[in-house]
This record gives C-alpha cells, structure tokens and sequence, in this order.
C-alpha cells in the first residue's frame, strides 16, 4: 500500500489489521479510500485503562488508554481492513473522518459520547445516547459502576 501508512500490518481470517500513528489517521483514511476502501463499516473505542502495558507490534505507537479501532471495505476487490489508532486520555483528539467517510457522523458522535474522545471538525459532535445533561462517559473502565436511574427528556422526577 502506498501513502502514509504505519507500523504493522498482520493477516486474520477476516482481513488485514494496520496499526496507524494518530497523526497519520487522516492521511492514511483519504489514501485507502483512493485505493478502493471506500465504505466504513464500523468506528469504535477500547479503553484500556487496566491494561497498559499489553503487548502491540513492536514498530506500532506506544500502547495508550484508548484506541480507536475502524473497520474499511473494499467492496469491488473483496477486501477488509481494521485500523488500530493510539489514543492518549490526556490528548483524546482525532480528526474527523465525516468527509472521506459520511457514514462515521453517528458513530463519531457515540465514541464522543460513551468514551470521551473528541472529534476535531466534525459536524455535530454532540451526545447520541445519553441525554445532554449528563456527566461522564459510561464506557470509560473508571466510570463509576452503581444503579444509574432511568432518565427522560423532558419528565418530572
């Protein structure tokens, strides 16, 4: 693959993984929509607080506490690729892939809302799932674990 693609690349039985440098994303999202990947199927978040030492390739980024996994198809040659982005919980930042890829507004918009990372020039990076009031990201691992009350917009308690 030509452009600004990082680190390793690896086989499964469900396509190729490609671990990409966070300031690379972007770039490396537009050459593989150019090369034929030109649907993302899916965009989310893993938060690895409790394991931050856990192993990655070894000419990968650093491990951080989260990483920002997207899933690319190539429908014509029959091909899937799964990138793997670092992302550091101090600097939760990626930009947006509305432009290459529409489909990711929504999903932007839920990794936003349950993990915290943010999306810099997306379009209405606003909360999806819980309501706008709400404190905190409920898929973080440091989110605190108890009864949370059913809530509606709008309703008197």
């Amino acid at each position: 693959m030509s452009g600004p693609t990082t680190a390793t690349a690896t086989g499964t039985g469900t396509g190729e993984v490609r671990h990409v440098a966070r300031d690379e994303y972007l770039a490396t999202v537009k050459s593989l929509a150019d090369e034929g990947y030109a649907m993302c199927i899916d965009l989310t978040c893993v938060d690895y607080l409790e394991l931050p030492g856990r192993h990655l390739p070894d000419d990968a980024e650093a491990a951080q506490r989260f990483e920002l996994v997207v899933n690319l198809l190539d429908m014509r040659n029959r091909r899937r690729l799964r990138l793997r982005v670092q992302v550091p919980a101090d600097d939760a930042v990626l930009p947006t892939l509305f432009d290459v890829h529409p489909g990711t507004e929504a999903m932007e918009r839920e990794v936003f809302d349950m993990f915290g990372v943010e999306f810099s020039d997306h379009p209405d990076l606003t909360r999806i799932l819980m309501p706008e009031d709400w404190v905190g990201h409920p898929l973080r691992k440091d989110y605190e674990i108890g009864r949370i009350p059913v809530q509606f917009k709008g309703a008197n308690a």
